[in-house]
């Protein structure tokens, strides 16, 4: 009986030492009351050596649930990446000032198949924006999961994936995995947003959600986009399923100036998505191509880089009435209302059936180019009682944690609607009350006020583009 209790003791001697070592290095959590309540109790010595077995399988586990591990050299994910053991999805990541430093992943969840996931946190040995060479100090870690609430019914939603373990502080590099030891197979994403900045690139950048179905509406895109550097657009983003080969000329143009970043969106690869926003009109995995996830990804990635942020489609354009620029309108609206981030703005539709008498903007040379000319169209729709009118939005992202389409879903301050005649958006599309006649419809030649330096600069993106000759333009 003697050596039976000697072993026992060099036994809880070694385990004692071991833990001490592990707790010391940060491997595991010390779990100091259930130790203490196992030390202080009197037992016989099979129940203590049962009760040691226990606590080492139990420290064991959480060792292996939060422990350092070596790779040699991280494999780096792409824009959508299926995270490891699941169905879901993960986009990317960045680190959240407004909650402690934790990492928030923006990903695509499958509401009704959502199980333990766990988050893998990795320092780079010398991090740079290439994400090349070893990852270290890997821990693993449970992870927090918030599917946002406006998925329209459909079976994936847009998500948040939160891990909150104090290594996030440091790590530069994260994956998602529903096994926290199967980091060797897994693909990470770079940690964004690192330091907070009060200086930022661009006082103003448009977030354009999806662009997909071999979109090459390219004449009206031109158009837009040049109205938009006018009143004081810095940046654009958009997030590129497909598009037809015209509009690929014009992104690439854009892309070379430095007015436009263009993100890979190959969600096609992974879901079926649908084309619209109701699931018994266009069924599907997805809310439209992913509109909503883009839109989130884009706040975040954009958050230290500019002042504001506007949220609209390709065929939208945010245009002020009573300031000649968005610099200007911003400045008012926030020296009347200082703690708001987020500003909406009534959409008014412009519909392309009906059109300008005159043919002033009827230029031959835009003929040969795809798309709408939305000079022409300057009859808009009054708005309708009792009829959803949508709205669109310019933020500040610091201020907001999670959007939809047409509101944010959480925020800090409050939300500002911006009267019609101060702001609206200009959208040329489809008539959306086709029973109102012309002569029901108000004139609005908003954008003709550009025309001096607007058709000379949409001449020369359309050249630069290939999608107009020279001499089509003059000399």
């Amino acid at each position: 009986m003697k050596q039976r209790y000697l072993g026992l003791l060099v036994g809880i001697c070694t385990f004692t030492a071991s833990l001490l070592m592990w707790w010391h290095q940060g491997k595991i959590p010390w779990d100091q009351h259930r130790l203490s309540a196992l030390l202080n109790q009197p037992e016989t010595a099979d129940n203590l050596t049962t009760h040691i077995s226990e606590l080492m399988v139990s420290a064991l586990k959480d060792h292996q649930t939060d422990r350092a591990i070596i790779h040699e050299e991280p494999e780096t994910a792409d824009t959508i990446t299926r995270i490891h053991g699941s169905k879901h999805l993960m986009v990317s990541a960045f680190k959240d000032h407004r909650r402690n430093g934790a990492i928030r992943v923006i990903s695509i969840i499958k509401r009704q198949d959502l199980q333990e996931l766990y988050c893998v946190l990795c320092v780079h040995n010398n991090a740079s924006t290439k994400g090349d060479g070893a990852l270290s100090q890997c821990v693993s870690s449970k992870a927090q999961v918030e599917i946002h609430r406006d998925h329209f019914g459909f079976p994936y939603g847009t998500s948040d994936v939160f891990c909150t373990n104090p290594s996030s502080v440091e790590a530069t590099h994260v994956s998602i995995s529903t096994d926290p030891n199967a980091t060797q197979s897994l693909k990470y994403l770079r940690v964004q947003n690192k330091e907070i900045k009060e200086t930022f690139n661009y006082n103003f950048t448009v977030c354009i959600s999806t662009l997909f179905g071999e979109y090459n509406n390219a004449l009206q895109f031109v158009q837009a986009i040049e109205v938009y550097k006018l009143i004081g657009i810095q940046r654009l983003v958009i997030y590129n399923n497909s598009c037809g080969p015209d509009v690929e000329k014009v992104l690439k143009h854009y892309s070379k100036e430095g007015t436009l970043e263009v993100v890979p969106w190959p969600i096609d690869k992974f879901l079926k998505p649908s084309h619209g926003w109701l699931t018994e009109l266009s069924p599907g995995d997805l809310h439209y191509y992913g509109q909503i996830t883009a839109l989130n990804e884009c706040i975040h990635r954009y958050m230290y880089q500019s002042r504001y942020l506007l949220l609209n489609d390709i065929d939208e354009i945010i245009m002020p009435y009573k300031h000649k620029s968005l610099g200007d309108l911003m400045d008012s609206l926030q020296k009347q209302h200082s703690y708001a981030g987020v500003f909406t703005i009534e959409t008014h539709v412009f519909p392309k059936i009906q059109s300008d008498d005159s043919g002033r903007f009827s230029l031959p040379e835009w003929k040969s180019v795809p798309g709408v000319n939305i000079l022409q169209h300057i009859y808009r729709e009054p708005i309708q009682k009792d009829f959803f009118n949508p709205s669109k939005m310019i933020i500040n992202p610091r201020r907001v944690e999670q959007t939809s389409v047409h509101s944010t879903l959480r925020q800090s301050g409050p939300v500002i609607k911006v009267p019609y005649d101060v702001c609206r958006v200009i959208h040329v599309r489809t008539r959306e009350h086709p029973h109102l006649r012309k002569e029901q419809l108000y004139e609005d030649k908003k954008l003709w006020e550009f025309e001096e330096k607007l058709i000379p600069n949409i001449n020369h993106a359309l050249h630069e583009s290939g999608l107009l000759l020279k001499s089509a333009t003059g000399p």
